[in-house]
């Protein structure tokens, strides 16, 4: 019986830390960037054991015109390039980017390693188009004030809600869109505490949800409940972070949303941009630039491990003429070598995990 497929860690504990970056594939090397994909799980483990409590994690996402360019299989169901919204007040850019990388850990340096050896692992292959540094503002606070992500959901429900189930397409991956938001900080701090909290739909300090029949209909709060037909709601695993430069005067959040049906993320992000009805914009966008846009397919651990799991099918193996013989082995990696070839196939350490092994302990 073939085992379940393993997700990569779509679903992780929130971090101090974290660093995005989206590439864009150069014509022609998309074999070279399928193989490199394949060593990021080995480079996650390599410099992640060096300090195993930190929980540094990857999570690598490809883009739909790289998709078509790169495998054979039928391009997975949700997954189409970003949709710019354009409203009567804001819009939703959609921007370049084949290849997307959140890395997470609870220290940056680990952060900026793994994100530094990408950079070398991918060479020639694809540039870097977008780079961003998050960090844990407060007590998860973005840099508007307000808690970010308390609408999470938790444990099972996460998963239910991120990752695809076993009857998908591909089952065990998800569907991630990102944004970089700008921050326009001296209008939003010229409004009270008041007139913020009616722009959130929640109290400032406290972080609670004003109640419907108080909130404003354009707030941000009461345009991102989704809901279905039965009338249940539909929710997506955000992992925001506020990013920012004091020099250039530009204060952010990076906004991250993971979800197993990308249409519920895209229903939001219409109904900030484009209004429910049409022209009740999301009024945090009145203090909110979105600059780039884009959406991209997270496979499972598995396939991003073998890329030839998200091929069609060939036609079957003809018969070895005779077996092969000892000398066909593979000759070992030289001890000095890390061997990230070697390392394909086994998944990155859960945070728990990971804990046990720092204790000397076993996984």
């Amino acid at each position: 019986m073939a085992l379940a497929p393993i997700p990569q860690p779509v679903v992780s504990p929130l971090t101090r830390d974290a660093v995005f970056l989206v590439m864009v594939v150069e014509p022609g090397r998309e074999s070279e960037a399928r193989d490199a994909l394949a060593d990021v799980s080995g480079l996650v483990r390599a410099i992640g054991m060096r300090s195993l409590e930190d929980g540094l994690t990857c999570v690598a996402g490809v883009g739909a015109e790289f998709w078509d360019r790169a495998y054979t299989g039928p391009r997975p169901a949700g997954l189409h390039p970003f949709t710019p919204l354009q409203g009567a007040a804001h819009s939703a850019p959609a921007t370049p980017g084949d290849l997307l990388f959140h890395i997470r850990a609870r220290r940056m340096d680990l952060c900026f390693e793994l994100a530094h050896r990408l950079g070398i692992r991918f060479r020639g292959i694809a540039r870097i188009v977008d780079e961003v540094h998050g960090f844990r503002y407060w007590d998860a606070r973005d840099l508007l004030g307000f808690v970010d992500g308390t609408e999470n959901p938790q444990g099972t429900l996460a998963e239910r809600f991120a990752l695809t189930g076993t009857d998908a397409d591909y089952p065990a991956s998800s569907y991630v869109i990102v944004q970089k938001y700008a921050h326009d900080l001296d209008a939003w701090n010229g409004l009270s505490v008041e007139e913020q909290e009616a722009v959130f739909g929640r109290r400032k300090l406290s972080d609670i949800e004003i109640p419907d029949e108080q909130k404003a209909p354009n707030s941000h709060l009461a345009l991102n409940v989704i809901e279905d037909a039965a009338g249940n709601e539909r929710k997506i695993l955000r992992d925001n972070m506020p990013f920012g430069s004091v020099a250039e005067g530009l204060y952010g959040t990076y906004f991250i949303g993971y979800a197993a049906d990308v249409t519920t993320t895209e229903t939001m992000l219409e109904n900030m941009f484009i209004g429910k009805p049409p022209g009740n914009h999301d009024r945090v966008l009145d203090f909110s630039t979105a600059l780039t846009g884009g959406l991209f397919f997270v496979p499972s651990q598995d396939a991003l491990d073998d890329p030839d799991l998200l091929d069609a099918p060939g036609p079957p193996d003809e018969p070895e003429a005779q077996a092969a013989g000892p000398e066909s082995a593979p000759e070992p990696a030289p001890a000095s070598s890390l061997g990230i070839g070697g390392l394909r196939g086994r998944p990155q350490l859960s945070g728990r995990t990971a804990q046990n092994l720092s204790e000397g302990g076993t996984p």
